[in-house]
């Protein structure tokens, strides 16, 4: 049995291991074949494990030695990073510490064949001390979490302009909620806010769709739209989660019925039903100040990650994840 074959088994049992980290999650976002994990046990029972991706998968012989040393983020995936088994409750802060830095650096000698390394770590991994003692860089990022024990206290919280923005939409323009639109309809409102940002298409179109119909068969995913009197579909986004977690994946408005308030709306009633679904709602963040502030305006705590990175990404590289992402 593989390494792989051992995680995805653990990954039917293991509750704690993030959606992102999922092996049904990484067989969709990576490709069933570009997608690998390093395993780490002792006496037969897992300490820790790192899942990575691969991208350069199927490119000619000639450059397979460049395609084996990169490691990169997959679309639609907001972190990965090391997952470390529970340990007891009662141990003490010392040991928890050095156990997780001896286990990373385990992770960071098995990194050396490879010649670019990129990854945005869950926010739960605050020490990269020993990535950094190897050479490894980090740059923070930030998301936006909700703790979801209690939607009224969320309610409370939020910015007046939120609340404002969604009674408008809910009492003034009768703006109607349905979960489960039809993924043309969401990917056609994602496609006209793109637009809008300058953007020719939505990256990585067919894999998004892969992950909304994997989501829904599981259950672990759907689509939220609000529509007005006439039918006309003013935002969209789509939400997937865990016991854990839920987490806003993609999104957007058509340009036309922006002041409308749908998208707070729509946000809101994906918040209140996640409430019963998962411990926590995870915006995902973004560096973008416009949006940045509309997940900020919903009460929700921000919260910094890493992005650990080590070694250079050449032009092939680049391209070539440029050209894969219009597929």
């Amino acid at each position: 049995m593989t390494d792989k074959d051992k995680y995805r088994l653990l990954c039917n049992t293991e509750k704690s291991i993030p959606l992102f980290s999922r092996d049904w999650w990484l067989d969709i976002v990576c490709g069933e074949a570009n997608w690998d994990v390093l395993w780490i046990e002792q006496k037969g029972q897992v300490q820790a494990v790192l899942p990575f991706y691969v991208p350069y998968k199927g490119l000619k012989t000639g450059f397979r030695q460049q395609r084996k040393g990169f490691i990169s983020m997959p679309p639609y995936t907001q972190t990965m990073g090391p997952w470390f088994a529970p340990i007891a409750k009662d141990t003490k802060y010392t040991t928890e510490l050095g156990l997780r830095q001896a286990l990373c650096k385990q992770f960071t000698e098995r990194l050396q064949s490879y010649t670019f390394f990129l990854q945005n770590f869950h926010y739960d991994i605050t020490d990269w001390l020993p990535f950094y003692w190897q050479g490894y860089k980090q740059t923070t990022r930030y998301t936006y979490i909700l703790s979801l024990t209690d939607t009224e206290k969320v309610w409370d919280n939020m910015s007046q302009h939120t609340r404002r923005n969604i009674n408008k939409a809910q009492e003034k323009l009768q703006i109607k909620v349905i979960k489960g639109i039809p993924v043309d309809d969401f990917l056609q409102i994602v496609k006209k806010t793109f637009k809008r940002q300058g953007k020719s298409s939505i990256p990585n179109t067919s894999i998004l769709k892969k992950i909304i119909i994997s989501c829904r068969e599981r259950e672990q995913g759907d689509i939220w739209g609000g529509y007005d009197e006439v039918g006309n579909l003013h935002a969209a986004i789509f939400v997937a989660w865990q016991e854990s977690a839920a987490y806003y994946i993609a999104g957007g408005g058509d340009p036309a019925y922006r002041d409308s308030g749908a998208h707070s709306l729509i946000m809101w009633e994906a918040i209140r039903f996640t409430a019963d679904k998962s411990e926590l709602f995870d915006f995902e963040g973004s560096m973008l100040p416009g949006v940045e502030r509309f997940f900020r305006e919903f009460g929700a705590k921000q919260i910094p990650y890493f992005t650990i990175s080590k070694g250079k990404r050449s032009l092939l590289h680049r391209a070539y994840l440029k050209v894969k992402s219009l597929v």
